[in-house]
């Protein structure tokens, strides 16, 4: 946060040192819209109650300030005006957004195939972002037809999200919009977009044991995807041989070699 106000306030070319002692001395006279977080109409509703300067926030009790602005926002005023910024830095920049694609080597009609190429794209991007420390705000399916033309949909996720079921679910509602008639499919691609630090997503808590059994699941998936590689443990829809496997997915006698033999200990 400190490093953000500095940088705004700081003239192209030339640099802004505040030390540990200073930063209160720093950050009193400021006015209020210079603060972290504080946007045009915060600032106006700032200056209403006779607020004017970033140290007239810190000499504010924060239940007052609460009770002016709700909880979060009140308890963020009051930090951010001592200096306080509990996130983490990110040392290098985040990506915006994380795909893949699936091509078909011929044109697949069928419905069926469509969706385990989906399953399939939302295994990936879901693991990518988790073992990235990333989640996705916003999902976008795309479908490339023979012609070369293209539909796409997209959608923000009720919250950001990493999670293989929560992606898999929102692609295939996404496909359904598409509404495709036998269509003559050669590609599909998602993309998971409006990325955050996977620190940064807030899970919604359910009363639903089958969403438990789902992300654990997930975590018994990717351990086993560190420790055997991609394919070790795979939704039993993609082990499926079919006579018009797409590219890309995996037929049950390919899957296992990727598992080693169990270990016997017993005599």
């Amino acid at each position: 946060m400190l490093a953000a106000m500095a940088a705004a306030a700081t003239a192209p070319g030339t640099t802004t040192v505040i030390e540990h002692a200073e930063v209160g001395h720093w950050l009193r006279p400021r006015p209020v819209a210079a603060l972290y977080g504080v946007g045009p109409a915060t600032a106006g509703k700032l200056r209403t109650y006779g607020l004017y300067t970033i140290g007239d926030i810190a000499d504010t009790p924060a239940p007052t300030l609460v009770r002016l602005f709700g909880a979060a926002m009140g308890r963020a005023l009051h930090a951010h005006a001592h200096g306080q910024d509990p996130r983490t830095v990110q040392a290098q920049p985040i990506a915006k957004s994380l795909g893949a694609d699936r091509n078909f080597a011929h044109d697949v009609l069928g419905e069926v195939e469509h969706r385990r190429a989906i399953l399939d794209l939302a295994q990936e991007v879901a693991a990518r972002l988790r073992d990235g420390k990333q989640a996705a705000s916003a999902l976008a399916l795309s479908v490339r037809y023979a012609d070369g033309t293209s539909s796409t949909r997209s959608r923000t996720l009720p919250e950001a999200s990493a999670h293989t079921h929560t992606l898999t679910s929102a692609a295939y509602e996404l496909y359904d919009l598409l509404g495709l008639q036998r269509a003559r499919v050669r590609g599909i691609s998602l993309r998971a977009q409006d990325l955050r630090p996977a620190t940064r997503a807030s899970l919604q808590l359910t009363l639903d044991p089958a969403d438990d059994r789902a992300l654990a699941v997930e975590a018994v998936a990717d351990l086993a995807r560190a420790r055997y590689g991609p394919g070790a443990i795979r939704p039993a829809t993609l082990a499926v041989s079919t006579n018009r496997t797409s590219p890309g997915i995996p037929d049950a006698e390919a899957l296992l070699p990727a598992l080693p033999p169990p270990e016997r200990n017993h005599p």
